[in-house]
């Protein structure tokens, strides 16, 4: 049936027309802005997920430029420890030539001196944007539960969708020459049975023992050393030792000094007393060193002489190279020795400690530099679209077109000849 009133074939044509229309308009948005899913409205959920991802790619890149500034901060404090290191190394040579007896105690002092100086400017200035990781300013508690500060590192989401960032803490290591502080001597951080040795044969003994140790649970409990900046250290506390503690033991005209080590014992602090002693001078021949028991030194007067003084205490620097400002060589060369050796041990670990951390930055650096670009590759094929696909489909939409015009325009001449039934 033919009919005036509706044109059947001109409504398909039309709808047909709009559809490709509809169609080619999507292809050239492809094309134009090179995605297949550019909003919302073209897969809510893809669009969604790739909204998510973009906005991780974001803040990787502030994780980046956080390592960066880091990796900086910490290459400076690393640098500045070795640098310490070098310099008390050539401390150490000055006081070795100054155990020679045929020296100038006095110029090689001097030169000391001059050296202790730059090793004060080199902490002072060790500093990136501020921040000084080696002159003990930084005392904030970071993720490691240590004084130091915290890289921003890695932002972690699960799969419930839920993001937290991660950090890597980095410790601080206090490189200054703070003078120490007198601390208790008798309750924990050892004491000496008497102080004054008579003849042999009388009072002829002094025993140094009683040693314990700060422990992580802010009391004197702990068998072994810990560094002051270990989480749960108390400073404060002071009837127990800590790493960089210093110990002097005078006996009579000769004293020798020890200072604690990190993972140290009653026995080892007691042999490194023993050492201390017999390097600056302490004779055999005069005194026995007895070590039997452990965790106790024993000193005793092998000769007649009476009323030998007996002198024991034990001092907490702020700093690891504390006392390097009281280094004597003139009047006490075997005493310096002993002193440095403590010091040049603590910057070498600092050096090594800043060492082994800007090598982590760097690795979760470069880390995050490839996850970005998985990320950016994901989300590339998840929106982008397939321009050598959208070219073809272009075309054919485009001969479509032309189709549907030609279509419509036959549709619409049809009711034209239905005037030929009316001649």
């Amino acid at each position: 049936m033919s009919s005036i009133l509706t044109n059947n074939g001109a409504m398909v044509a039309l709808q047909t027309l709009k559809s490709i229309n509809s169609d080619l308009t999507k292809t050239q948005s492809m094309i134009s802005t090179g995605k297949d899913v550019a909003s919302a409205k073209d897969n809510a959920a893809v669009w969604a997920i790739s909204k998510t991802m973009e906005s991780d790619v974001k803040g990787f890149k502030a994780i980046s430029d956080s390592l960066s500034l880091g990796q900086s901060t910490v290459a400076v404090a690393r640098n500045a420890s070795e640098t310490v290191t070098d310099l008390l190394t050539d401390i150490k040579g000055k006081i070795v030539a100054a155990q020679e007896e045929n020296v100038d105690r006095a110029k090689l002092q001097t030169d000391i001196d001059a050296l202790t100086e730059q090793v004060k400017s080199v902490v002072g200035a060790a500093q990136f944007n501020g921040l000084n990781l080696v002159d003990g300013s930084t005392t904030a508690t970071n993720a490691n539960g240590n004084a130091g500060i915290n890289v921003l590192s890695s932002l972690d989401r699960d799969s419930a969708g839920n993001v937290a960032s991660s950090n890597i803490g980095v410790d601080s290591q206090n490189l200054s020459t703070a003078a120490g502080t007198d601390i208790t001597a008798g309750t924990g951080t050892g004491s000496a049975s008497v102080t004054v040795l008579a003849a042999n044969g009388g009072a002829d003994e002094v025993d140094i023992t009683g040693f314990t140790f700060l422990d992580n649970a802010g009391a004197a409990a702990g068998t072994a050393a810990l560094k002051g900046s270990t989480a749960g250290v108390d400073t404060s506390v002071v009837n127990g030792l800590i790493v960089g503690d210093t110990i002097n033991l005078k006996i009579g005209d000769v004293e020798g000094t020890y200072r604690v080590r990190e993972n140290d014992t009653s026995a080892s602090v007691t042999a490194g007393l023993k050492d201390a002693l017999q390097e600056a001078g302490l004779s055999t021949d005069d005194f026995a060193l007895d070590l039997t028991t452990a965790g106790t030194l024993s000193v005793e007067n092998l000769t007649s002489e009476a009323g030998i003084a007996v002198e024991y205490e034990v001092s907490r620097g702020s700093g690891t190279l504390a006392g390097l400002e009281n280094i004597d060589v003139t009047n006490d060369a075997a005493g310096a020795l002993s002193a440095i050796e403590g010091m040049l041990t603590g910057s070498i670990d600092a050096a090594a400690a800043f060492g082994s951390v800007e090598g982590r930055l760097q690795t979760q650096s470069t880390f995050i530099s490839s996850l970005s670009d998985s990320l950016k590759s994901g989300i590339g094929s998840l929106v982008d679209a397939d321009m050598e696909e959208a070219s073809a489909r272009l075309q054919a939409l485009q001969v479509q077109q032309q189709l549907g015009v030609q279509s419509l325009s036959i549709a619409n001449q049809a009711p034209q000849s239905i005037l030929s039934l009316f001649r």
